[in-house]
C-alpha cells in the first residue's frame, strides 16, 4: 500500500498543450525559427525547458537560457492559463485524501507558475506539498525535484518503500527510480510510443480511472 503519492503536473494533473506550445513557438521566433505546427511542440512537455531547446535545436547553454526568458515572457501572463485539468482528475485527488494518502506535486515547472496553476483550477486543497524547480535554474532535474519533495513531506529512507511517482514521462519515472520510489506511468499524456515501459515504470495505465483502481487498490 502507498501511503505517499507524488504527481507530476503536466500531462498528468493537466493537459497543458496550448499554453506550452504556444510559448515555446514564441520564444523560437524570437530565435529566428519559424514552427508553424504546434504538434512539433509537444515534446517539450515534460523535461526541463533549457535542456530541451539544446537537445531539440542545438542551442547552447547561453542560447538556451535565453530562449527560456522567451517562453517565460509569454507563459506567466498567457501561458499559465492556456490549461487545462484532466476528466477526474479531481475525483481521483479526492478519493485519495478520503482515503488519508499524503499528497504531494513534484514537477520541474518553476514553482511560481506551478502555483498559480493549483490555485486557478482549485487544486491546491488536495496537496499537503507541491514542489518545484526555481526560476534561477534550480532543481530543474526531475530527480532533485523528487527529493526536495521528499525532505518536505520529512520521509525517511525507509519509508521510500511507500511513496509512488504518478507521471506521463520518461523523466517522472528515471526520477524516481534514482530516488528509490515506486513509479507509474500515464499513457493520457505526453509520452512516446513505449516511453514509459523502456523508462522502467513498474506500472503503466491508460487512463483515469486505472490509475484509480491501481492506487486504491494496491
Amino acid at each position: 500500500m502507498y501511503d505517499y503519492i507524488l504527481f507530476d503536473l503536466d500531462g498528468t494533473l493537466t493537459n497543458p498543450k496550448e499554453g506550452i506550445t504556444k510559448c515555446i513557438q514564441y520564444a523560437l521566433s524570437y530565435m529566428g525559427i519559424e514552427e508553424p505546427d504546434l504538434n512539433n511542440l509537444t515534446r517539450f512537455i515534460g523535461p526541463p525547458l533549457h535542456t530541451a531547446f539544446m537537445e531539440y535545436y542545438g542551442f547552447d547553454e547561453a542560447a538556451a537560457w535565453t530562449a527560456v526568458k522567451r517562453y517565460r515572457e509569454r507563459f506567466g501572463t498567457i501561458g499559465v492559463y492556456e490549461n487545462e485539468v484532466f476528466q477526474g482528475i479531481s475525483d481521483l485527488l479526492g478519493q485519495l485524501k478520503q482515503n488519508s494518502m499524503i499528497l504531494a506535486v513534484a514537477t520541474s515547472k518553476p514553482e511560481i507558475f506551478m502555483s498559480k496553476i493549483l490555485e486557478k483550477y482549485d487544486l491546491k486543497k488536495y496537496f499537503d506539498v507541491a514542489a518545484g524547480s526555481e526560476l534561477d535554474g534550480m532543481r530543474t532535474e526531475k530527480a532533485d525535484v523528487i527529493e526536495e519533495a521528499l525532505r518536505r513531506l520529512s520521509i525517511s529512507d525507509k519509508e521510500r518503500s511507500r511513496v509512488i511517482m504518478v507521471g506521463d514521462r520518461k523523466y517522472d519515472i528515471e526520477g524516481a527510480k534514482a530516488c528509490g520510489i515506486h513509479s507509474v506511468g500515464v499513457e493520457f499524456g505526453f509520452a512516446e510510443e513505449n516511453e514509459l515501459e523502456s523508462a522502467g515504470a513498474d506500472y503503466v495505465v491508460s487512463s483515469v480511472d486505472e490509475l484509480k483502481k491501481l492506487l486504491l487498490n494496491n
